[in-house]
């Protein structure tokens, strides 16, 4: 959710990083795919293990705090920001037609009024359309920013229910996920969705999968994701 100058690709469960590249300039996708991507403004989806709920300024401060580590800045080709800044990033990807926003929260804990939204906050999933010529494509980025939290399911349950929301509320057919070369652990995770190679960067150390989300492939995700609540989000 980062900028750097262009928009930042972050694929992090334990660790990753990838280089930015440039978005394709909003406005070309048409009305209706504006308000497809907006949709998630009042949308929280509920899993067994996490709950996505807008990106919003409530939750910036803590998001702040978060990018503050020099590994994430590292992982996820950042540079720091102000807090001043980081309010402004959150306006433009609130705001932005090309982009999809969710904070991770924990669910079990939020439900059950264990802790505040904020405090049960674990990280961040993010679509965002590459093609302006095709928005049925679209970038698939999860960080999972609280180090206990990884290696646990939680990165893998955002990713399904991610996916679940782009194919059937945005029209997504094609994902792509971009991943640091030593992220053995998301590149696997990634894989056991059926994506499949794509290309791969000496220069920037990434590999690129990709998923075209066929009768099957859409069959098999629905399935794995009919637990999946939606409830009106505020």
């Amino acid at each position: 959710m980062r900028p750097n100058t262009h928009v930042t690709k972050r694929t992090l469960l334990s660790s990753s990083g990838t280089a930015p590249a440039q978005a394709g300039p909003p406005g070309r996708t048409g009305p209706a795919q504006w308000d497809a991507m907006r949709l998630n403004q009042a949308v929280e989806l509920q899993g067994r293990l996490v709950a996505l709920v807008p990106y919003t300024a409530r939750h910036v401060l803590r998001y702040h705090q978060w990018m503050k580590s020099e590994e994430l800045q590292k992982l996820t080709a950042s540079e720091p920001l102000t807090l001043e800044q980081e309010y402004q990033m959150q306006r433009n990807w609130q705001d932005d037609a090309d982009k999809c926003t969710f904070i991770v929260l924990d669910k079990l804990k939020w439900v059950g009024g264990l802790c505040t939204e904020e405090d049960c906050m674990v990280g961040d999933v993010n679509l965002f359309l590459t093609d302006p010529e095709d928005p049925t494509t679209a970038e698939i980025e999860i960080m999972i920013a609280e180090p206990s939290y990884r290696g646990k399911g939680f990165g893998k349950e955002t990713t399904m229910v991610m996916m679940y929301y782009g194919v059937t509320k945005l029209g997504i057919k094609k994902f792509q996920a971009k991943i640091n070369l030593e992220n053995t652990i998301s590149i696997a995770m990634f894989q056991s969705f059926h994506f499949e190679e794509v290309s791969v960067s000496d220069v920037f150390q990434e590999v690129t999968l990709g998923l075209t989300v066929d009768s099957y492939r859409k069959k098999w995700l629905l399935e794995q994701t009919s637990h999946i609540e939606e409830k009106q989000y505020s």
